[in-house]
């Protein structure tokens, strides 16, 4: 059976992947892609978006609507962009053709109507910043309780994090948001580095895909990626797949095993804090408060924590290739 999902996403390469895995998946139906601005300019998440759709059949992407999401965090601090990372246009060496400014601008409120249209049915993935996220549950709470359910790409528990010594890109990007999504989703699965960092997939890997896969560009973009954490970390064996793999857990309820805890965000703007995703991990903690609420003001959910690593590598090369990996 599909799993009809409405993708967020601040568009740089593993958002870009993970809209290539999408589309060669035979069970994730992605019916529109919120561009949020993040990895780079929503402007250009908008361009790439277009630019990959282009890349495959007609059938299988036109029900795809494209959404013009925020520009900035909910903070207003203006964003800073990661083309060292990402590209200009998160698409790593590649600057899609000019063609592909289709000049959608202002249409994010027709998100509305792709969530009344499927309900009940619809799945949430967020990997990218959270404000347009936000937003719907700040003007419309009532429908978000429609939603199936909610996969975010954010946070590091009990670790580093990728932008300050505890604080994750997506989650650092726009605090408040984020405070503001997890405290009023419900049924919501939280892919933080502990789980993603994990999804590594290696040069062999890439090359294969290179030989055999049915996708252009994978190669362009993922030894971008990896020249990047390559450099960062001499140790690091590949490129770490952090949207993919949050894309992945929608089809594979197996694919991380969870911990259950109260969730709080840090919103300082200018403290070293800023972006922390705490769960509180006491054992006497009080648990007992409506809506699953602690006294810290946390609710509760799932956090990924561990990775099923071959069940991740069959399916990514199965999907990405069309041949059978055991």
């Amino acid at each position: 059976m599909g799993k009809k999902v409405l993708l967020f996403g601040d568009i740089g390469i593993d958002d870009t992947i993970a809209l290539m895995y999408a589309y060669c998946d035979d069970i994730i139906e992605i019916v529109g892609v919120v561009a949020d601005y993040g990895n780079v300019s929503r402007e250009n998440a908008l361009s790439s978006t277009e630019y990959v759709k282009s890349l495959f059949p007609k059938k299988k992407v036109e029900k795809v609507k494209l959404i013009a999401g925020a520009h900035i965090p909910m903070t207003g601090e203006v964003p800073t962009y990661v083309p060292e990372i990402h590209g200009e246009y998160g698409l790593g060496p590649i600057i899609p053709p000019k063609c592909m400014d289709n000049g959608i601008s202002d249409n994010f409120f027709e998100v509305v109507e792709l969530i009344k249209a499927y309900k009940d049915e619809l799945i949430i993935v967020n990997i990218g910043r959270l404000t347009s996220l936000a937003t719907l549950f700040l003007l419309y709470k009532s429908l978000m309780r429609s939603i199936k359910g909610y996969y975010i790409m954010g946070g590091a528990f009990w670790m580093p994090g990728n932008i300050t010594a505890v604080s994750e890109a997506n989650i650092y990007g726009d605090p408040v948001a984020a405070q503001v999504v997890l405290a009023n989703a419900k049924n919501v699965k939280i892919i933080p580095l502990n789980a993603t960092n994990q999804a590594i997939v290696t040069p062999q890997m890439i090359n294969y895909l290179d030989q055999v896969g049915q996708i252009p560009l994978v190669k362009e973009l993922l030894d971008y990626y990896y020249q990047f954490y390559k450099k960062r970390d001499p140790a690091i064996q590949g490129a770490p797949l952090h949207d993919v793999v949050t894309l992945m857990a929608v089809k594979k309820s197996n694919l991380f095993s969870y911990q259950s805890h109260p969730v709080y965000i840090v919103q300082d703007a200018s403290g070293i804090a800023r972006g922390q995703s705490i769960a509180d991990i006491r054992p006497y903690a009080d648990l007992t408060q409506s809506e699953g609420e602690n006294i810290v003001g946390g609710k509760i959910h799932e956090i990924a924590c561990k990775l099923d690593y071959p069940s991740f590598y069959r399916d990514f090369m199965t999907v990405m290739t069309k041949e059978i990996f055991e």
